[in-house]
């Protein structure tokens, strides 16, 4: 009876695979035979920004599956250098008249909202017009429409504007309810990556950073809306701070809005603006299979090398950075004589200390211009691979540095006893042979880690040194696990430049003497369908399937988890910060 159910399993399995691979074909099959075909703008046409309906990406997959969720609802992704390229296409097409923003609300990180939005002050040079319109926007919507010619809000609408706040999970009540002890060994005072295992609240050297960093994202954002707006810093923060943007009647008498609008009349100012008989709008995605004819060929090429999420010893993909895949990549562009250029765009709050090391090593062999571009995380482990660079540019809204070590090992020895009933007993050749999550670490081993951890910070001082040519002392006063913001981090060295992407490809550009290239990117993203068939046999259980392979959105993995199954020595940033 066990081996019919496992063998109608296995023939369930089959019948699942074979029908994903087969959709999956047509879908390839037609997606090919529409990608050939040569899509015609009309003339009088509007470009419409719509961010809402996408989840704004550094690196898409070939995944058709990557965007689905069990309950029901999709959203597609789009990579940030897509839209940078599609707005730059359209400044110089001559059937685009305008840029409409529709968005009231952006599912981005802030540092490629601003990367965006200065995209589109940039779309200005072309003196076609910018217009936005929502029925809400969200503080960093507005943020992005801030830039329009002209901004609408629907008459019942309303612009969200309370200010910025972070906030952070603790867990030492609930570790200490199930008898888990987190063993902690560090090096730096504001490494505060620990510490939702050990407090209840933020340390105050933690609270100081913290408040440090959000103000200072804060200013910036807000001084950038004052300046298209015409209205005072001081202003705005009053604004803020008495919620005075109550109502969209506020928001037009307060200067926040040009006016208060339905879509139908709306609609109506887009077709006069783009003196057309009917309203062509016409979608980011449409817009993206239109060839962009000022695009010329060449043999130099630039490689952008994309470094996305978890730093991990093996391989990655597109959301992890995996020691042997991000190594690979930069081997591979360093010794292509066609390639001018690197590009390593970080988007990463570090991690394994071990794979962080290993991928510096092969920036350090880079022998020619070599530029690190900077999304909104380039910290601790993600700062470790940048520090080689010929120059860093980050945006004033990148979160960097958190120059600093920390081991971690949870002892469940208690938990197993007194939770669940479990005892464990050993027998070792040596002393140490059972270290691990069993029991408490002994004083002697937990010396030996302590070593480890101030060998490791003294190796990432010491390159963070060399790199950007300053002395230990110095990257020792600035580091201490301490998280600054893009603008900071220029003032004290960190970084050289503020900007995006499209800045450190003119960056790369100036240094390798060369006008007309090809962009590539690396790591080459896996092909979907060969994937799937490479590892039917080796991952055949539903749950990786469909989780692992067809891409369910499951959330399970959270912060307790991910750092205690890294390595027992990390470089990590505090937490990923999400501003609200």
């Amino acid at each position: 009876m066990k081996s019919f159910f496992k063998g109608l399993l296995i023939n369930i399995t089959g019948t699942i695979i074979s029908s994903v691979v087969f959709i999956l074909l047509i879908v390839g099959i037609i997606t090919l035979i529409m990608s050939d075909s040569d899509i015609e703008i009309k003339e009088n046409s509007i470009l419409k920004l719509n961010l809402s309906e996408f989840n704004v990406v550094e690196r898409s997959t070939d995944n058709p599956f990557e965007d689905f969720n069990l309950g029901g609802n999709t959203s597609k992704s789009i990579e940030l250098k897509e839209i940078l390229d599609n707005i730059e296409k359209a400044k110089n097409d001559d059937n685009i008249k305008a840029i409409y923003i529709n968005t009231s609300y952006v599912n981005a990180g802030l540092s490629q909202i601003e990367e965006i939005r200065n995209k589109l002050l940039g779309f200005k040079s072309s003196k076609k017009p910018i217009i936005a319109y929502s029925e809400v926007y969200s503080q960093t919507a507005y943020y992005l429409a801030s830039i329009a010619d002209e901004i609408y809000l629907n008459p019942a609408g309303i612009v969200e504007l309370k200010g910025f706040s972070i906030s952070q999970m603790f867990y030492k009540d609930l570790l200490e309810k199930l008898d888990i002890d987190i063993q902690i060994i560090r090096h730096g005072k504001f490494k505060s990556a620990v510490e939702p295992f050990t407090l209840n609240e933020m340390s105050d050297e933690n609270r100081e950073q913290m408040s440090l960093l959000v103000n200072s994202l804060s200013n910036n954002i807000i001084s950038s809306i004052a300046k298209e707006r015409k209205l005072s810093t001081e202003l705005i923060n009053k604004h803020t701070n008495n919620l005075s943007l109550e109502n969209a009647k506020k928001c037009l008498e307060l200067g926040y809005v040009d006016g208060l609008i339905y879509q139908d009349q709306l609609e109506k100012k887009l077709i006069s603006i783009s003196k057309g008989n009917k309203l062509n709008l016409v979608s980011l995605t449409k817009y993206n299979e239109v060839k962009d004819k000022n695009k010329k060929s060449s043999s130099d090429k630039i490689a952008i090398i994309y470094a996305t999420g978890t730093i991990d010893m093996g391989k990655g993909n597109e959301t992890s950075i995996g020691s042997i895949t991000t190594a690979k990549a930069i081997k591979k562009a360093r010794e292509d004589k066609n390639i001018k250029a690197i590009i390593l765009r970080i988007n990463s709050g570090g991690g394994s200390a071990l794979a962080s090391d290993i991928i510096w090593r092969e920036t350090q062999l880079i022998k020619k211009p070599f530029v690190v571009s900077m999304g909104d995380y380039a910290a601790s482990g993600g700062y470790y691979i940048a520090c080689e660079a010929d120059h860093i540019i980050a945006n004033p809204t990148t979160l960097t540095g958190s120059i600093g070590v920390f081991g971690m090992i949870p002892n469940l020895q208690n938990f197993y006893k007194n939770k669940i009933g479990i005892s464990i007993d050993t027998v070792n050749t040596h002393k140490s042979a059972d270290m691990g999550i069993n029991r408490a670490l002994t004083k002697f081993e937990r010396k030996k880690i302590q070593q480890g951890v101030e060998e490791t910070y003294n190796t990432f001082i010491s390159k963070v040194a060399e790199g950007r040519e300053m002395t230990k002392k110095e990257v020792n006063e600035i580091g201490q696990g301490r998280v600054w913001s893009g603008i900071d981090a220029k003032s004290i060295g960190l970084i050289d430049s503020h900007g995006g992407l499209e800045e450190a490809i003119e960056i790369a550009c100036d240094l390798a003497k060369i006008k007309k290239y090809q962009l590539i990117s690396l790591p080459k993203k896996k092909d979907f369908l060969i994937d799937v068939m490479l590892n039917v046999g080796e991952e055949t259980t539903i749950s990786n399937l469909l989780i692992h392979k067809l891409g369910i959105n499951i959330k399970l993995i959270k912060t307790i988890e991910d750092l205690i199954s890294q390595d027992k020595i990390q470089a990590r940033i505090p937490y990923i910060i999400e501003l609200k």
